[in-house]
């Protein structure tokens, strides 16, 4: 593949991606510009920058990777993604919080619930955890985009990474949300365009849909020979119940990101920014849509890429290799060997596409949290409004990238590498529906919840969530180290079950009764508060 033709390609991108920041920028004028795009965004767009933010390389890179590994027992994932992030989401939750949030006049997640319950408290300490959250998950949707970066171009990882991180940081402070979200539509477009080539280039690599996974079906004896251990059972069936992998597949993988993406600070904004429901019933038609291609495509890929390189004996031993020690190798090694030259390019910018879109808006969402919703709203500092959210997105910038420079070298010594982009998105998605999650749902739904109850559900949600992984789950609290220096264990429930049992299983009931209960002690909102929320709300 010539240099000069990928060079083209990123030059005509980022001419593109300059031109809707500019434009972004004179567009924004207003603190509601800067934070919601000025509530008038246009539905595709809104679609667009939905799903383009939900899917990032950790999708296409980090689960589609998993597949590789675990089989089509993911697409699972998928069935929720467009089950509960697009119907249940848009449907359910996205036209209350549209109006609610217009009614309280609020500009971020952390600002809705804090008004919604009346608590300076509230918004700073949601606020806090996003900070403490997101940069996370920021920073491995980061390294899944410089590491296809730097196979590609042939360049240092670290060259990769500060290049993307310089790029997504200027758009997205000149242009604040508007800025992110036209980019968001257009990298959303390059994104389908590019799933839709992978996937048929890849069908045709394996000798059409029904001859492909009729040879996937027939390779289970390979998938048992090199993970049988740890329950698999094959690349088109499910593990063994109750076996390490089905826990990972199950509790990790498919319910804490299906379920946590319902309460995704970056993601709930995006209801706020379209001016009518009307506008919202027309996106989730797009919004399936395009789900469906992101991951759907990334996982099919991923589980019969093993075809293409067990048949392919030169790729056979780094296949085998990578899917034990660093999934994350696994879609561009299918790239690179299997994929038509001219492909590499379109893909690269599909993946560029991927992560920038989704680290875009955790950028502002991040530096929202920082200027808006910790700085000014709880700490009551003062300060233009805009300026002070640019610097809490370039404090964050500089913590994610830290975190995406660090990582692989961490993970690496501590001989955690497998599927650290998957699981870093997992851990997050978790956290997010354990602390947020409940009480979300019943500023939505209940005139009756109170403060208590919020704050019960969110403290213990967060906390227990922490604690199970620091101290429970082993994928975390192994190479953490905490647990270790400690207690000397790897996990304080190391060899049984429950170390394979993801946060978010023991959190989210916890943090459910924990509302429950401090919803029967707390003291009802007033009326005329409750009013102003509900307004126009049946």
């Amino acid at each position: 593949m010539s240099i000069l033709y990928l060079t083209i390609l990123v030059l005509i991108y980022l001419a593109i991606i300059a031109f809707l920041s500019y434009y972004a920028y004179r567009k924004t004028t207003t603190v509601a510009d800067y934070l919601v795009g000025g509530r008038a965004i246009h539905p595709l767009i809104m679609a667009l920058s939905y799903g383009s933010t939900f899917i990032s390389t950790s999708a296409i890179v980090g689960f589609g990777g998993a597949a590789a590994v675990y089989g089509m027992g993911i697409l699972w994932l998928t069935v929720l993604n467009i089950f509960v992030g697009i119907f249940i989401a848009f449907v359910y939750f996205g036209k209350r919080t549209r109006l609610m949030g217009f009614n309280l006049n609020a500009h971020t997640f952390p600002e809705f619930l804090g008004e919604r319950f009346d608590s300076r408290l509230l918004q700073g300490l949601v606020g806090v955890v996003i900070v403490i959250g997101m940069p996370l998950y920021a920073g491995v949707v980061l390294m899944g985009g410089a590491q296809f970066i730097a196979e590609v171009l042939k360049v240092s990882y670290d060259s990769a990474l500060f290049f993307l991180t310089a790029i997504v940081a200027i758009y997205v402070i000149m242009g604040g949300l508007k800025g992110v979200m036209y980019t968001d539509a257009f990298q959303g477009f390059l994104m389908f365009v590019g799933m839709t080539i992978l996937l048929i280039f890849a069908y045709i690599n394996v000798g059409g849909i029904v001859p492909g996974h009729q040879k996937l079906t027939d390779m289970a004896d390979i998938a048992v020979k090199v993970f049988g251990a740890k329950g698999h059972t094959g690349w088109t069936s499910f593990p063994t119940f109750g076996s390490a992998f089905w826990w990972q597949l199950v509790t990790t993988i498919v319910m804490g990101v299906g379920i946590g993406v319902l309460a995704q600070p970056q993601l709930v904004v995006r209801f706020m920014t379209v001016k009518s429901d009307r506008e919202l019933n027309r996106a989730v038609g797009a919004g399936g849509v395009f789900i469906l291609m992101m991951t759907g495509v990334a996982f099919i890929v991923g589980a019969l890429a093993n075809v293409y390189f067990f048949n392919h004996p030169e790729f056979k031993s780094i296949a085998i290799v990578a899917a034990k020690k660093n999934v994350e190798n696994i879609i561009p090694l299918f790239i690179n060997t299997a994929m038509p030259p001219w492909f590499t390019g379109v893909f690269m910018i599909t993946l560029l596409s991927a992560a920038m879109s989704t680290m875009s808006s955790q950028f502002h969402t991040m530096g929202a949290a920082i200027g808006r919703d910790i700085y000014q709203k709880w700490a009551g500092g003062k300060g233009k409004p805009i300026f002070i959210t640019q610097i809490g997105i370039l404090i964050t910038i500089i913590i994610a990238l830290f975190l995406a420079w660090g990582l692989p070298k961490f993970f690496m010594n501590a001989e955690m590498g497998t599927a650290i982009i998957a699981r870093g998105t997992a851990i997050f998605f978790g956290l997010c529906a354990s602390a947020f999650l409940p009480m979300y749902v019943g500023s939505l739904y209940s005139r009756k919840f109170t403060k208590s109850a919020a704050f019960s559900g969110f403290l213990v949600g967060f906390f227990v969530s922490l604690i199970w992984i620091l101290f429970f789950h082993v994928k975390e609290s192994q190479p953490l180290l905490l647990c270790k220096a400690l207690f000397g264990l790897d996990s304080l429930v190391a060899g049984t079950t429950w170390a394979e049992v993801d946060p978010l299983i023991i959190a989210l009931p916890l943090s459910v009764i924990a509302t429950i209960v401090g919803n029967r002690f707390g003291k009802p909102l007033s009326q005329k508060h409750l009013d102003k929320c509900f307004k126009g709300i049946k």
